[in-house]
């Protein structure tokens, strides 16, 4: 039996193009804790760009593989190297999705990390990391108007 994928959801009285900038802007909500760098970009489908985190702890590289404005945007990790676990490719071949809807009023963001679930070695140290750019990066730059 599969177990579930690490997922969230946010909801915000923004618009769902504002929240579909935001998620694009990853320079500006997936950086700031541990002296990121992210390489490349992000905004189009096919684009490529890497992730490195902690001084050679977190190396990604994800290609946007599906673009639908205002509704969603999915990473494939092509390429990782995590070095805080046994299996450091663990999140090769694992997707990054956002999902946008208008809920009444409202937009929600869902995000799933499709291939982290709790049987994944980095499950542990991973969630919470995801929880915390998603709540104290992702949401903040959404709600403040900005990109």
């Amino acid at each position: 039996m599969r177990t579930k994928d690490f997922m969230l959801s946010l909801l915000t009285d923004q618009s769902p193009e504002k929240v579909f900038q935001s998620v694009n802007n990853v320079r500006n909500w997936w950086s700031g804790y541990y002296s990121e760098e992210i390489i490349g970009d992000a905004e189009k489908l096919n684009d490529e760009f890497s992730f490195s985190a902690g001084e050679g702890a977190h190396f990604t590289r994800h290609k946007l593989v599906e673009v639908i404005p205002n509704k969603k945007v999915v990473w494939l990790t092509t390429e990782s190297k995590l070095n805080f676990i046994q299996k450091q490719d663990e999140w090769t071949g694992s997707r990054v999705i956002f999902e946008i809807s208008k809920i009444g009023e409202k937009t929600r963001l869902v995000f799933t990390h499709e291939g982290l679930n709790p049987d994944a070695e980095c499950y542990e140290a991973c969630a919470p990391a995801w929880t915390q750019y998603l709540q104290g990066k992702l949401l903040p730059l959404i709600n403040s108007g900005n990109d």
